[in-house]
């Protein structure tokens, strides 16, 4: 951790209310807006915190949003969520936690909410391919700029250079992401103090109890009620790693061939509704939780899949700076955020594949790039400049 890093965190511990109230307004709007406009699923959300809390806000290191997402991607639960929990506590304790991730969570929610509303009358969502053809060019600009600059600070040395691009290997050749972020910080900690000795045990605590809690996970539900809503979703929450389509695999399972409360129809319909509204893609829940029990329902849902991620963070945020201290666990960390770059940029060459279809995408993304990387134009404006590309190119 950098001076200045150290003399924010230390900052912290005294503020005053005046501070603590400010501090706690700035991450309301932060990410209430963030929430509004981050399009683009995981990648493209730590891209546009990096860019607002590093650059624009300068809150913390670059180091220290590399290690937070290191340790996300060790614990169960949506990592661009769980980022901006880590945020909102560094910066503001128990209070900000609870801030920044009901604000990114919230407009998300709302807008799967309203569209589940739609849909359950309906049977049928508003076609919005017109929009995110014109902004899925630009998030492509901005996770690239996010993996250039938190790539530079990720890779440190060898070791680390190695893990990178290792794990780009396995991204492509489709291993499990927690097993490859695993083996390779076990690797960069090993090559880092092979002439040391020390206690490692501390080091594989958090992935390895991850791990284990996935086992017994599929005890089905009995009754449709908003109470068995919030309990299946609290249960996916705690033990889920992975994307939307982990989410989809599991769910197919459990709603569809277990359960039988949904269709195959209505769980790829969810799906869909969380991949293209802003916002973490697990607000799937918001909308099946709707599908089964109404706008209790929607509520039980939402609240259940990410309550355990703001426990895991109020647990772990503590240990991060501790990590750190350890040689053999900063070692470790290394080669976590290491290899979560390199899978970081392995979504994007696949996000890239979807999005850049034609001469118009790519030349949005030529441009975007050249705005982001040279003038550092806010990622907001272009999200909407890419939004009225796309609604023009329809009409």
């Amino acid at each position: 951790m950098t001076q200045e890093a150290e003399d924010i965190q230390k900052s912290d511990n005294n503020l005053t209310p005046k501070q603590q109230k400010q501090r706690l307004t700035e991450l309301a709007m932060v990410f209430l807006r963030l929430g509004t406009i981050a399009f683009g699923g995981p990648a493209a959300h730590i891209a546009m915190m990096d860019n607002e809390v590093v650059n624009r806000r300068q809150w913390m290191s670059r180091e220290k949003l590399l290690d937070l997402l290191g340790i996300t991607n060790l614990i169960p639960g949506p990592n661009s969520t769980e980022l901006a929990i880590h945020i909102g506590y560094e910066r503001a304790g128990w209070r900000g936690l609870l801030v920044a991730g009901s604000c990114f969570i919230l407009p998300a929610m709302l807008i799967v909410w309203t569209l589940a509303a739609i849909y359950a009358r309906y049977q049928t969502v508003p076609q919005v391919e017109w929009l995110l053809y014109g902004i899925k060019p630009v998030i492509i600009a901005i996770v690239l700029q996010a993996v250039w600059n938190l790539g530079k600070k990720a890779a440190k040395d060898a070791p680390t250079i190695i893990a990178g691009i290792a794990a780009i290997a396995a991204y492509f050749a489709g291993l499990n992401e927690i097993l490859v972020l695993i083996l390779l910080g076990v690797v960069v900690m090993l090559l880092k103090n092979w002439q040391s000795r020390g206690n490692i045990t501390g080091a594989f605590l958090l992935p390895f109890s991850g791990v284990l809690a996935q086992v017994g996970s599929t005890a089905a539900v009995t009754s449709v009620s908003w109470i068995s809503v919030f309990f299946f979703f609290l249960k996916i929450g705690c033990v889920l790693y992975g994307s939307g389509y982990v989410l989809l695999a599991f769910l197919q399972r459990e709603l569809v061939e277990r359960n039988q409360w949904l269709t195959s129809q209505q769980l790829l319909d969810a799906v869909a509704i969380g991949q293209f509204t802003p916002g973490p893609v697990f607000t799937t829940a918001t909308f099946i939780g709707y599908l089964l029990a109404g706008n209790a329902g929607a509520i039980a849902g939402t609240i259940g899949i990410f309550l355990p991620a703001f426990v895991l963070v109020w647990v772990v945020n503590p240990w991060v700076s501790k990590l750190r201290q350890s040689p053999w666990a900063s070692g470790f960390l290394d080669g976590v955020n290491a290899a979560s770059l390199g899978l970081m940029a392995g979504v994007t060459y696949t996000l890239g594949q979807a999005a850049l279809v034609d001469w118009l995408t790519i030349t949005v993304a030529i441009v975007s790039a050249i705005a982001v990387f040279r003038f550092q134009i806010n990622s907001a404006w272009l999200v909407l400049a890419g939004g009225a590309i796309g609604l023009a190119s329809h009409l």
